[in-house]
């Protein structure tokens, strides 16, 4: 599995929100299996949303696609999206017993 790391900022949130939201189905069948979407504390119109894809192949043909930029540009997002393609090096799951 590979994820995929996006960090931009967008002109209006609730926009972005809703745009984002009506595409679900669409990155579903694109590969992706999993999202977490987080807003900065300091800057609610700075997104940061880290999804999990299938395969890196499916990842990247579907963040370069024209219809992803042009899904960004008509959503509200400012300036370039930082992508980045990740996999998990460790992960450690916290419980009361640590």
């Amino acid at each position: 599995m590979v994820h995929v790391l996006v960090r931009h900022k967008v002109a209006d949130y609730s926009r972005w929100k809703e745009a984002f939201d009506a595409h679900l189905n669409t990155r579903r069948h694109a590969g992706e299996t999993d999202f977490r979407l987080f807003q900065s504390v300091d800057d609610p119109r700075e997104v940061v949303l880290m999804s999990d894809w299938d395969s890196l192949e499916q990842a990247r043909k579907f963040m370069s696609s024209d219809d992803m930029k042009k899904r960004m540009q008509e959503a509200g997002v400012v300036g370039a999206p930082d992508v980045q393609y990740i996999e998990d090096a460790r992960t450690v799951r916290r419980t009361a017993a640590d």
